[in-house]
């Protein structure tokens, strides 16, 4: 535990104007009941003037440091108070105040003792003293008082003791696009960094299989912020009026004592909801960039059981069907391959709707959802004002790309209703979501994609003949670059840009740029793994011991397993693996293996054309990054 963490920016009072001690210690009180911790704010008080009486507590230097313990603080704290002008705080101190540090401590123990030493220990440099009687801000005196504790004592605890907390400081929401890796990863880093802080912090994750440890209502009156670590939308409306904190997910595995710090110091804007029932606003440090790619994100992560259960279904009907019955109606020769084929289709091809349904509810909220989904509908068959003159519902696809837009016009368009209806009177209100969006909504989005079909049409086309016309060296080069993208920053938006380029192409029947994004996400954690078990001179123990999960969460693509190692080692380990990936996807391309489901990993490998030479390039793609691994890793000295 570090002195900063006990401070906060609402506990620190710059030139503040007093005459007298009586002034200075009440000011001194509100300070420190902003911290709520105080359950007695009068019995604080008489708790800071009888420790005066035992002695005065200023201490040289213009610096006076009241302090008090009492079973009326529930956790210790700390509050700064500058003066305007200095004061005598009592009439024998040798020098007048104009600095004051404030501590309050649970009546049990001696935390204030070992709070006492460490604040001594840093005021006696004067520099820092001057720093902190020049600073403009309460962020900048923060600022010093932090550097100064970094240079005197780095990460060393100011106490043995452990610290009473009063329930959860500290709550958090970890979200990511997939929900299976980066979602629990955040959530172990910021529960770890909250114990090593002893500052417990309770996080709420919103993974593939739902939300987990969900927030209560009291938990979240009671913190002092929450944290959302997510790049989807979560529900925000019940943290209204706290100071939310929204993140990246990345941020959440990476920074997570910084997020936590931020926090609990009291640097965290308060968060005031639209009254949205999900979604969320985004935080300050939020591009629209990151907000178009959240929203995106969802609308991939509700798509993707669509295609991953529908797709290996489909799969299997050609697996268990017989070709020679008859080659056009391949598929669907025999009941059960009938059976799976039909079945399969019904969840694969809706997969555009969804995905534009879910684009447009991350943006307009449920409203969006309808609308969304009709012109998903519209893009997937291609309707288009010409075809209709004609009696044709139904045209060239726009595929992927045409959901993407239908989803994004969708949800604005929505807003846009909710924008200029705002203002009907209230008893119109139940009319709005009921009628107007969804009949607003959709009578303009069907004008847009009829209109841009088309077009869009016309470009998926495109995309799909250039994907089906490479041949040779040049399938071979995509291959290796989808798949090297997988492993550059291991989910992270190039791996997303590569994974969604690979589903886009699912979407319009090309099956072997799939089959090369996701042998190439499984690269980095096998590569890893081979390197930690038949070279473990190279490795620590921790490191050789997580090596084994890595065999697993490479054979079930999750690539971000490798993450831990690259980013305690990231320049031997990314060109390692991304040479490996890149090897492992131009093989893929070269055997001519095609895979129709997005995920599973070794569990839809009996259902990959050319399944033999697939685990080939698997294979050499992980021994060949694993090889070079070693080669750049050093041998450990213990």
């Amino acid at each position: 535990m570090r002195i900063t963490s006990l401070f906060s920016l609402n506990a620190i009072a710059l030139d503040v104007a007093a005459s007298n001690q009586e002034e200075i210690i009440d000011k001194v009180v509100e300070l420190q009941s902003t911290h709520n911790n105080i359950l007695d704010k009068e019995a604080y008080k008489k708790a800071l003037y009888a420790r005066e009486e035992e002695g005065s507590t200023y201490v040289d230097n213009g610096i006076t440091v009241p302090h008090a313990k009492s079973d009326v603080v529930t956790r210790p704290s700390l509050a700064a108070l500058r003066l305007s002008s200095p004061v005598q705080y009592n009439p024998d101190d040798d020098g007048k105040t104009d600095l004051l540090f404030a501590i309050a401590a649970p009546q049990n123990g001696s935390l204030h003792v070992d709070m006492l030493a460490r604040m001594m220990q840093m005021l006696m440099n004067e520099e820092f003293v001057e720093q902190l009687r020049t600073a403009k801000t309460p962020q900048a005196f923060l600022d010093a008082i932090d550097k100064q504790e970094e240079a005197q004592f780095g990460s060393e605890s100011f106490t043995d003791q452990s610290i009473p907390q009063d329930g959860f400081r500290v709550l958090a929401v970890t979200a990511c696009p997939n929900g299976i890796a980066h979602t629990y990863m955040a959530a172990e880093a910021l529960t770890k960094a909250g114990t090593k802080l002893e500052l417990p912090v309770k996080v709420e994750t919103n993974g593939s299989d739902g939300a987990k440890n969900i927030l209560t209502r009291e938990e979240i009156a009671a913190c002092d912020g929450i944290i959302v670590a997510a790049d989807k939308n979560v529900e925000t409306a019940r943290f209204d009026g706290k100071p939310v904190l929204f993140t990246r997910v990345d941020d959440g595995i990476h920074k997570p004592e910084e997020l936590i710090l931020k926090i609990v110091r009291g640097e965290v804007p308060i968060y005031h909801s639209k009254d949205k029932a999900a979604g969320d606003a985004p935080g300050a440090s939020d591009s629209a960039a990151h907000t178009v790619y959240k929203h995106l994100m969802n609308g991939v992560s509700h798509m993707l059981p669509f295609v991953v259960g529908g797709g290996i279904m489909i799969a299997l009907a050609f697996l268990l069907d017989d070709y020679t019955i008859d080659p056009s109606n391949f598929g669907m020769n025999t009941p059960i391959a009938a059976f799976f084929k039909t079945v399969g289709s019904a969840a694969f091809s809706y997969m555009l709707p969804i995905l534009a349904g879910f684009i447009a509810m991350s943006i307009a909220d449920r409203p969006g959802l309808a609308v969304g989904f009709a012109g998903g509908v519209l893009a997937m068959n291609g309707t288009n004002f010409a075809g209709l003159a004609s009696g044709e519902t139904t045209g060239i696809s726009g595929g992927f790309l045409a959901a993407l837009l239908a989803g994004f016009v969708a949800g604005y368009v929505v807003e846009f209703l909710k924008k200029i209806t705002e203002k009907l009177p209230a008893s119109l209100n139940g009319i709005r979501p009921m009628l107007i969006y969804p009949l607003g909504g959709i009578l303009i989005v069907g004008a847009v994609m009829c209109g841009i079909n088309p077009v869009m049409g016309m470009i998926n086309t495109a995309m799909t003949d250039w994907l089906n016309a490479l041949g040779g060296t040049s399938k071979v080069l995509l291959g290796a670059i989808v798949a090297g993208m997988m492993s550059v920053d291991m989910g992270g938006p190039c791996n997303k840009a590569a994974y969604v380029f690979g589903t886009a192409a699912l979407a319009s029947g090309n099956y072997e740029v799939m089959a090369a994004v996701m042998v190439g996400g499984m690269v980095p954690p096998l590569a890893i793994a081979l390197s930690t078990t038949f070279c473990p001179k190279k490795w620590t123990p921790d490191e050789r011991r997580n090596g084994i999960v890595n065999y697993v969460m490479g054979l079930c693509f999750v690539t971000e397993g490798a993450i831990p190692y690259a980013a305690a080692d990231p320049l031997r380990i990314l060109p390692s693996c991304v040479a490996g990936a890149a090897l492992a996807g131009a093989l893929s391309m070269t055997f001519g293996c095609a895979l129709r489901a997005p995920h599973g990993g070794i569990f839809v490998f009996p259902v990959v054309d050319h399944a033999l030479m697939y685990v080939v390039a698997l294979a050499a793609g992980s021994i060949v990054g694993a090889v070079i691994l070693s080669l750049l890793k050093k041998t450990r000295t213990e």
